[in-house]
């Protein structure tokens, strides 16, 4: 039986999520030539989705691999899903391959078929000419591609969004809720008890129905700061931190400037918070704190061993080529940012420069790309990932899952600087984590509001 819809895949979609092959279920998948040779030129030169582009690859030829003869991956080839514990194969729909380079200019089609895109449109306007009984389904992550199929002539032309897990952004949790008027006047019964040095108290669910496992509560009081510890079907168990306690932290001589600084220094530096996510505008503090915080569990508290910083590396403009020297020295420009801060914590010593070179000894700093972070086990360090809106959701998960005994992971990123072509705000790696860590007790996110850098980063921040 034929399936009623056929998809025909972008490449941005097969490097946005290199598993969607198996997202379509029983309906069947074709992939235009000219997808394959744009994937095989990425996985050599596109550095950033260049693994991306491998695992694609991988996972079309392991599927087509079960073909007889070249017209078979034409016509198509079923996609299965091996089970596991005992359970039976999944068969899904069938991948082809359409040779579009084949196809010669019909009326209808895109001229200039130099370009890429308009091959792929073109093909899918093919499909759609000769199969009139099935629906013909565009997928691409470009806008501006969609826009063309639908001038062109196209039916159906759709947003992989799969992996989407919010709609809008306002529905992404910041991290803390704020509570109008006193929240202890709004409390009718409670039952605090001591573990340790830490206060905790249970109170009914009702009051904060929305809450969630590491979010920070706050009240217009200035006095009572909490995080949520745990939560059960009728309470919620708040860990009381005190607004005064938390505006004294200081780390590596820096304090927090406003309340929700002071919320990220939290997560950062408690030990029982293994993912800590900062993100904010540009200037709202999200690397300095992080690094700071770093520096005083690494030098002061030896909690760790060593720093690790990475980020993925596309470039804002022209790139200028291949940087010479050895990978920490081309990743030196990448993480200036990191020098940046460091100089602004020693700006006032005696040295400033050899206080620079003290910590990034001492701490044991180390700049590493994200091609060589794949496959490592990182233990007893802090894994500080910088610019993280830039990165996929699977290229999140390969790093989250490098982190081993002892280390923590600190994500920083501001969804208002996405540098790649292949992501939204609303698809981009960072949204995906943050969502997805929510229920988690080891994971803390917070949104730094406020920007110190400079009137002028404010100014530009709230109006261009």
């Amino acid at each position: 039986m034929t399936a009623s819809k056929l998809y025909i895949l972008d490449t941005n979609v097969l490097l946005h999520d290199p598993k969607c092959l198996h997202a379509f279920k029983e309906q069947d998948i074709s992939i235009p030539m000219t997808v394959l040779e744009e994937l095989d030129d990425i996985k050599d030169r596109k550095k950033n989705v260049s693994q991306e582009a491998r695992y694609a690859i991988r996972a079309i030829d392991k599927i087509l691999s079960e073909a007889q003869t070249p017209s078979q991956i034409t016509k198509g080839v079923r996609i299965r899903i091996p089970g596991t514990d005992g359970q039976q194969e999944i068969s899904l729909g069938k991948l082809s391959i359409f040779p579009d380079h084949e196809l010669t200019m019909q009326r209808g089609f895109l001229p200039n078929q130099q370009n890429k895109d308009n091959q792929i449109i073109n093909c899918a306007l093919h499909l759609q000419s000769t199969n009139p009984h099935r629906k013909i389904i565009l997928v691409t992550k470009d806008i501006n591609m969609r826009l063309k199929a639908l001038g062109a002539g196209l039916e159906r032309v759709e947003d992989y969004r799969t992996d989407q897990l919010v709609s809008d952004l306002d529905l992404l949790p910041s991290g803390h809720e704020y509570i109008e008027g006193l929240f202890w006047e709004q409390v009718e019964e409670v039952k605090s008890y001591q573990v340790g040095s830490h206060t905790y108290h249970d109170v009914d669910r009702s009051l904060l129905p929305k809450a969630f496992p590491g979010q920070y509560i706050f009240d217009e009081g200035e006095e009572f700061a909490a995080r949520v510890s745990s939560i059960s079907d009728d309470k919620v168990t708040l860990l009381d931190l005190g607004n005064q306690h938390l505006m004294q932290q200081n780390c590596w001589g820096i304090e927090p400037i406003n309340i929700f600084q002071a919320f990220a220094m939290h997560s950062v530096l408690d030990p029982s918070v293994d993912l800590a996510i900062l993100n904010g505008a540009a200037g709202s503090g999200k690397t300095l704190i992080a690094l700071a915080c770093a520096l005083e569990m690494v030098i002061e508290e030896r909690r760790y061993n060593k720093i690790i910083v990475t980020r993925s590396t596309p470039p804002v403009a022209e790139d200028i080529g291949f940087l010479p020297g050895t990978e920490e020295e081309k990743m030196t420009p990448w993480l200036s940012s990191i020098h940046d801060n460091l100089e602004a914590m020693h700006e006032h010593d005696e040295r400033p420069q050899s206080s620079v070179k003290y910590a990034i000894e001492k701490a044991n700093i180390q700049f590493k790309s994200l091609n060589f972070i794949r496959g490592r086990s990182i233990q007893d360090a802090v894994l500080l990932i910088d610019e993280a809106q830039n990165l996929t959701p699977s290229q999140l998960k390969t790093i989250i899952t490098r982190c081993g005994k002892g280390t923590k992971m600190i994500c920083l990123g501001n969804l208002a600087q996405i540098d790649s072509n292949y992501l939204t705000a609303l698809t981009s790696g960072l949204t995906y984590v943050v969502e997805r860590f929510k229920p988690f007790e080891g994971a803390c996110t917070v949104h730094l509001e406020g920007i110190f850098r400079s009137r002028l980063a404010e100014y530009a921040e709230e109006h261009l």
